[in-house]
């Protein structure tokens, strides 16, 4: 009843929104389309890799010089777009967003290999701006779970579902292995080709987050509530990102790439924004 409700309510307001159109279209005082805010979603693997991952791949150092001139390479290409804004995935205060660390970035840039700093506080340093952006939203008090795996291996034990989550985690791992062998002979640019790749990402996340929704009897279902609080999650990082954003802005949004499928997602399908590839910058980069 309360859905076929719903559905009335919205034809109701799709016919007023049809009588309301003025007749003379030329005569009509509507609003000129708002220019759209661009964004390209820049996916990477941890600089600095923290150990906070399901999987967490091994990175060469860099600080080396050879790493370094790679960066600065990756960094004049994403110049050439021009973005206006710079979101990170960090921690920030609304309603303004802005990373504090950025006031010292000269000083981090020679101490700290974290992405963020490396790729988000160099490029901003190099186009001028102010400040730069975090949008990133993790759990707090009073706040779920966003990413329950425990729940899910728990479940999983009990419920002799454990293959499906061995078999999951084993081709994860084995793609993060090939991975770091190859990053070994790749330049920076090159290693993020597969973080970038659109059909790639989409099918290493359908994958592993649509395979977890098998975890579950029906009266509980822990892989079904990973995938909705990951979701969750990631909307509330893209709502950040809109706050940050004004129309007309270009948006570079530099994330890791267990993200980059749903920021593509909504980039491509939220009004008033339109997705950027980044695929060519990173080849010229590599060039």
């Amino acid at each position: 009843m309360w859905c076929r409700s719903l559905a009335a309510l919205l034809m109701g307001l799709s016919a007023s929104v049809v009588v309301a159109q003025p007749a003379d279209a030329e005569t009509s005082d509507a609003a000129e389309p708002t220019e759209a805010i661009q964004v390209m979603v820049l996916g990477l693997y941890h600089f600095a890799n923290p150990g906070a991952d399901m999987v967490n791949s091994q990175v060469d150092d860099m600080l080396a010089p050879r790493r370094q001139q790679e960066i600065e390479a990756l960094v004049e290409s994403l110049a050439d777009w021009g973005p206006t804004k710079i979101a990170l995935e960090d921690e920030a205060s609304a309603p303004t967003f802005e990373l504090e660390g950025y006031a010292r970035s000269e000083e981090l840039l020679k101490t700290s290999p974290n992405e963020t700093v490396q790729i988000g506080y160099r490029l901003g340093r190099r186009l001028g701006h102010k400040a730069v952006y975090g949008y990133d939203e993790r759990s707090g008090e009073g706040e779920p779970d966003y990413f329950p795996m425990e729940k899910v291996q728990a479940f999983a034990v009990e419920n002799g579902q454990m293959p499906i989550l061995e078999k999951l985690i084993g081709e994860v791992q084995a793609y993060s292995s090939e991975q770091d062998a190859e990053r070994e002979t790749q330049s920076v640019a090159e290693s993020l080709y597969a973080h970038n790749d659109g059909a790639q990402l989409s099918a290493r996340h359908d994958r592993l987050y649509y395979s977890l929704i098998r975890i579950g009897d029906g009266e509980s279902q822990p892989g079904a509530e990973l995938n909705a609080y990951w979701y969750m999650r990631n909307a509330k990082m893209f709502g950040k990102i809109d706050m940050i954003a004004e129309p007309g802005d270009r948006v570079l949004v530099i994330a890791g790439s267990g993200h980059a499928p749903w920021l593509r997602h909504f980039a491509q399908r939220m009004p008033g924004f339109e997705l950027v590839e980044t695929m060519p910058y990173l080849e010229r980069a590599a060039r």
